[in-house]
């Protein structure tokens, strides 16, 4: 930082304390909107899954070669029911039996097997950072769109943290994740600049009754205890063939592995999550179908899963897993969601309304002891002490879409919406400090706090449309107009915080295009290309001086050229996509007189190539490889990030891979009861492997509430691996390159269909890397104290069972 500033005065010393706050994002956000400047900590990828999704269901999952159900595998990417492999983008689908299998907690459970796809945690679920396609955290708002069905979730806006806050779903009763790659502007709007993350639940039944209940228990290597996780759920018709109740509870506790070398406890980073889902579904008739979901989920974790690390050769300064924290570092995170989607079948076309309103609070506490041991003497007060921050987020949203869409019953197909959000936000920072013996010191005046309130209001139109001229070719293109509106306030007070109240306002208008045209080579290859935008909104600054009055919108441009193919029977699938993407405007901080603002002063590229395969040599032997080549970098020189035109963008390694095996098997030493081959024959010879729970379509009546009695067995095995990639722009003073590292996962079942039992090893060779990590460093003198880094959870081996009745 240049900064003139006398360095004899205690006002000075405080003033250059409360700018080095502002610019240590990650341990304070003080002053400013997102995680800031050279210093702003990066994240940490954490365990990962065994079986691979590919760009169509995972071959793990897919049905049998051969039959219809192999030929069409539906996803909702552009807002309409499609076969994948018909849909001009690049898109990678996990369904909920593939969900089960990995033991998916979390996104980053199963995003290392997924190509392009980068999750980072900040030491815990809910911390999390989401890129696509090498479109990383740079900036204070999220580069990924995030839904649950028709909802988008999380802040548009760039005063919530949103960049390291993305919902990080417990993917319990979940129909299937669609990961949509590139940017989705014309048809999702705000933030998807990088690509969209779409839950789908699961719809309740009109017909049948149907539950499940199940549970497991798990250990990890330098666990206190073991982990343990329980689910509920079924659905029932209550008024058959017109209404339908869906219910689930989903609890899972992971269990610490962190020591704390200060007060000598272990495991000190437990943590749990719980998702509960109420699904309400009235259709009484074919053309009116109206759905109300109510949603929530709640994390806890009691410290931060993170190690501090010698930042020349990334050694632990404390022993293996073992951080130094002065004080608890604990995180909360609720989120809670209603929606009702109502859809109209007029004949001509289907009319959607989709109404939402979201509720997320988050309440952390941060430990900045060691970045403020300087401070004490300048305020009379003696060592030791201990200091922390806590922050409150707060965010109501309220979003409604209406969109008209034609049948899919002729060459020329098309489809009109409109869109309106509105946002309230409050943000809540508060400094303190204390004893060592958690005392308060007599006569400590109020160190910092920083309220920021915060509105944004989005209104958008948007049309896309399709013509097929041949059998083989058909042209698709899109266009969104957008107009956000936003306020906000900045309310400070505090011996170390100068300013009072400094509100702003902004306004911006902003368009979106997408061009796809395709080409049929054969019956089961497609070859796409595919030119689109994106934007992520900017915001309002301070009302000061020299600052502008707002940061403009970042924009993106996608080139995009791929091919879907299946051979042989549907045993083969091979789908490659190669892309150059141009970030234009990125949000930067930059210090203006003395105050943090963004600023509009960055632009980036991504060339990259992805690459998704699957192979059945023989009957239920399937291979999987995936690999992502991503090479992200600055395309101009950036002071505020301390970077130079060519250097790597943060937490992007530019080579990644996965490899899988699956086998499935029957076992002829566990007899079938001649009166139940029916029920075999109804779910098939893999037993029930590929029947999504719920889907109404595997066994009917009497007979589904009978034991299926062929037992098959699975297992599978995967491996995943990461190049070197670098904690912040490379040319950075605190910039950390950190090593590649590979991690092998196993997991197998048995099961009838009814019962299922399962076990699963992650990170089998206990492997200890730390894919990220970030510069700690005190705020006062600017020195480097030590590299804080989140681990791969180490080796984890646990065991569940299912039942289905």
């Amino acid at each position: 930082m240049n900064i003139a500033i006398g360095e004899n005065t205690l006002m000075n010393k405080f003033r250059l304390i409360q700018l080095r706050l502002m610019l240590a994002a990650g341990a304070l956000l003080l002053l400013s909107p997102g995680r800031i400047g050279a210093q702003a900590p990066p994240s940490t990828q954490a365990s990962s899954p065994q079986p691979s999704p590919t760009a169509s269901p995972s071959p793990t999952a897919r049905p049998e070669p051969g039959t219809a159900e192999a030929e069409r595998v539906v996803v909702t990417a552009e807002k309409r029911e499609q076969n994948i492999q018909e849909v001009p983008s690049s898109i990678s689908v996990i369904n909920d039996v593939e969900l089960d299998n990995l033991h998916a907690t979390q996104l980053t459970d199963y995003a290392p097997y997924i190509p392009g796809f980068q999750v980072n945690s900040l030491g815990s679920p809910g911390q999390t950072i989401i890129s696509l396609r090498g479109l990383a955290d740079v900036t204070s708002g999220a580069t990924v769109a995030t839904y649950i069905d028709e909802t988008p979730m999380g802040s548009s806006g760039i005063y919530q943290r949103a960049d390291i806050n993305e919902l990080d779903l417990l993917p319990y009763d979940i129909r299937r994740v669609e990961i949509l790659r590139g940017p989705q502007g014309t048809l999702y709007g705000a933030n998807s600049i990088g690509g969209l993350i779409k839950y789908v639940t699961i719809d309740p039944s009109l017909t049948r009754e149907e539950f499940h209940i199940g549970g497991g228990i798990s250990g990890v290597e330098h666990g206190d205890q073991p982990g343990w996780d329980a689910h509920i759920g079924g659905t029932v018709p209550l008024a058959n063939g017109t209404v339908g109740l869906r219910l689930s509870y989903a609890r899972n506790d992971g269990a610490g592995f962190i020591d704390n070398v200060v007060n000598g406890e272990h495991g000190i980073n437990d943590f749990n999550q719980q998702a509960a889902l109420v699904g309400l579904l009235w259709q009484p008739n074919e053309n009116i179908r109206l759905r109300f979901t109510a949603l929530g989920q709640r994390i806890e974790s009691d410290n931060n899963a993170t190690v501090p690390l010698n930042p020349q050769n990334l050694d632990p300064l404390f022993g293996d897993l073992t951080n130094q924290i002065f004080v608890n570092e604990p995180y909360t995170k609720n989120v809670g969601l209603v929606a009702a989607t109502l859809n109209l079948n007029f004949g001509w076309a289907d009319l959607t309304s989709a109404t939402a309103y979201l509720n997320t609070r988050t309440d952390q506490r941060l430990d900045v002891t060691l970045n403020l041991v300087d401070l004490p003497p300048l305020l009379g007060f003696p060592n030791p002490e201990i200091a922390g921050e806590d922050l409150k987020l707060n965010l109501d949203k309220f979003t409604q879409e209406l969109r008209l869409t034609s049948k899919q019953d002729g060459r020329f197909l098309w489809q009109l919406g409109a869109f309106y959000t509105y946002e309230h936000g409050h943000q809540d920072q508060h400094l303190f400090m204390k004893q060592m013996n958690g005392e308060a010191f007599p006569g400590l005046p109020n160190l910092f706090t920083a309220l920021l309130p915060s509105t944004y209001k989005e209104g958008a139109a948007f049309a896309n449309a399709s013509f097929e001229f041949t059998d083989r070719f058909t042209l698709g293109a899109g266009l969104r107009f957008s107009r956000n509106q936003q306020s906000f306030s900045q309310i400070v007070s505090g011996i170390l915080g100068l300013k009072t109240n400094l509100p702003g306002k902004s306004a911006e208008n902003v368009f979106d295009y997408m061009v796809a045209p395709k080409f049929k080579l054969g019956k089961d290859q497609l070859l796409y290309a595919r030119i689109a935008t994106g934007y992520q909104p900017g915001g309002p600054n301070i009302s000061l001086p020299g600052i502008p009055p707002a940061v403009k919108s970042s924009t993106v441009t996608s080139y995009e050229v791929g091919l879907k193919s299946e051979f042989f029977d549907h045993r083969l699938l091979f789908d490659i996509a190669g892309y150059h993407i141009s970030w234009e405007d990125i949000q930067v901080s930059k210090v203006v007189n003395g105050e943090g603002a963004l600023v509009n002063a960055g632009k980036a590229e991504t060339n990259g190539v992805e690459l998704t395969t699957g192979f059945e040599p023989i009957k239920n032997l399937r291979f999987g490889i995936n690999g992502a080549y991503t090479d992200a970098t600055l395309s101009n020189n950036a002071p505020s990030l301390e970077g130079r035109a060519g250097d790597r963008l943060p937490n992007v390694p530019v080579y990644s891979a996965s490899a899988t095996v699956d086998y499935y098997f029957p076992l002829p030493f566990w007899r079938t009861m001649p009166e139940q081959r029916q029920q075999v024959a109804a779910y098939g010879e893999d037993g029930g492997k590929n029947a999504g729970r719920g889907d109404g379509k595997i066994v009917e009546g009497e007979a589904q509430r009978a034991q299926v009695a062929a037992w098959n067995g699975h297992v599978g095995a995967g491996f995943r691996w990461v190049s070197s990639q670098w904690s912040e722009v490379e040319s950075s003073s605190t910039a950390i390159r950190t090593p590649s590292y590979g991690a092998l996962d196993l997991n197998a079942d048995v099961s009838n269909g009814r019962y299922t039992i399962r076990v699963f090893a992650k990170n089998v060779t206990d492997k200890r890397a730390y894919p990220t990590v970030f510069a700690n460093f005190n705020f006062l003198t600017g020195e480097v104290i030590n590299a804080l880094g989140t681990p791969i959870q180490p080796r984890t081996v646990g065991i569940e069972l299912d039942c289905k009745f």
